[in-house]
């Protein structure tokens, strides 16, 4: 699990390029004003990019303050070409047909027509984001996995409002991976908490195909083609009859991430290994940690059926900011942030979850640096 640890002037920073922003905080009890609506998943105010990938409707002026989410599509993502990857996600403007992925902040490289994720001691590890959403579908990373002390090397969807599922790879263990969701950002408990996958085959030298088989009534981990663990939502439903399972349309994410660094809390430090050695002779001799993605895969399975002939384009957030079941709308509203209007919903909808504070996978640390 990956712990969130932004240095506060950071989002600050970032609205210098990607828009105006007030120094302001949000969160579900203390929404954004209107003079800037957009609640960042940093937990800031503002507009431009805060209003993209990330922006928290529950904490925004209102819920259709955030962009519209860029409809899922069945993909099969190759890094040869990297010239649908936007190398600085604030000047992506929502148009989701002129990129797949926005690097949010560190460093990616070709190595041999594999995508690279960078980590160095000054850059605070690399992530990088689809600009399209999934509402339930199959995600499949090909991928080698760093094999250092204190580094995480992660797979992932994201939603809006923190609905989470990992697959996660801490530190120097190279045969084993974990998988894990959250629930509005909150921590399954009992038998739905994260699982060990052993038996792996050197993760760092070899390729594994690493999918998230996420769907309205089943979460189904698989390594290689085979299933390894699944969690029904049924098991996830609490005391107070809601199911504590991801529900709401999410982004996918790659990160290479330094957990052993100073500030991190010590248990995380613990889980990923201990403390990063920046003497490792691997860095000594490139300068840098890395992981390796060769492919991504996404089939779209959707709440509801969109044909090919459909003018649905996004997901919005309806209902009321107070709702047990927030709703999940079709909608053939833009994404782009040089448009206007409000939500034009299509055909239905489909419950969805609250808002909490996430605790996973924005990949943040007290070392990040631009």
């Amino acid at each position: 699990m990956m712990k969130s640890q932004f240095i506060a002037g950071l989002p600050l920073l970032l609205a210098v390029f990607s828009g105006m922003v007030e120094a302001t905080s949000c969160n579900a009890t203390s929404p954004c004003p209107a003079s800037a609506p957009c609640c960042s998943e940093y937990g800031f105010c503002g507009t431009g990019s805060f209003c993209l990938g990330g922006c928290n409707p529950f904490a925004s002026t209102t819920l259709d303050s955030c962009r519209p989410e860029p409809l899922c599509k069945d993909s099969n993502f190759t890094f040869t070409d990297q010239s649908r990857i936007l190398s600085n996600y604030t000047f992506f403007d929502g148009n989701a047909s002129a990129y797949d992925w926005t690097v949010d902040h560190g460093n990616i490289q070709n190595s041999n027509g594999d995508l690279a994720l960078i980590l160095t001691q000054t850059n605070g590890g690399t992530r990088l984001s689809t600009t399209r959403y999934v509402h339930y579908g199959t995600i499949t990373a090909t991928l080698k996995t760093g094999r250092w002390a204190g580094v995480v090397t992660a797979f992932i969807t994201m939603s809006d409002i923190k609905d989470e599922i990992d697959w996660e790879f801490p530190g120097a263990n190279t045969t084993t991976g974990q998988s894990n969701y959250f629930w509005q950002g909150v921590i399954p408990t009992g038998k739905n908490n994260g699982a060990t996958q052993g038996g792996l085959t050197d993760t760092y030298s070899n390729f594994h195909d690493y999918t998230v088989d996420w769907q309205p009534d089943a979460l189904t981990f698989l390594v290689d083609g085979k299933s390894v663990r699944t969690v029904k939502k049924t098991d996830t439903v609490g005391t107070n009859g809601v199911a504590n399972y991801p529900s709401t349309p999410s982004r996918i994410q790659l990160s290479l991430w330094p957990a052993g660094i100073a500030g991190t809390p010590q248990g995380t430090v613990d889980w990923a290994g201990g403390m990063i050695n920046w003497n490792d002779p691997d860095y000594v001799a490139a300068g840098q940690f890395y992981a390796l993605v060769k492919s991504v895969s996404v089939k779209c399975t959707n709440a509801q059926v969109v044909s090919p002939t459909s003018n649905i384009t996004s997901y919005v957030y309806g209902g009321n900011r107070s709702d047990t079941s927030p709703t999940i709308i079709y909608s053939n509203r833009t994404s782009l942030l040089n448009a206007a209007g409000r939500i034009a919903p299509v055909m239905g909808s489909m419950g969805g979850a609250l808002l909490a504070l996430g605790l996973g996978m924005v990949l943040g640390v007290n070392a990040l640096l631009l």
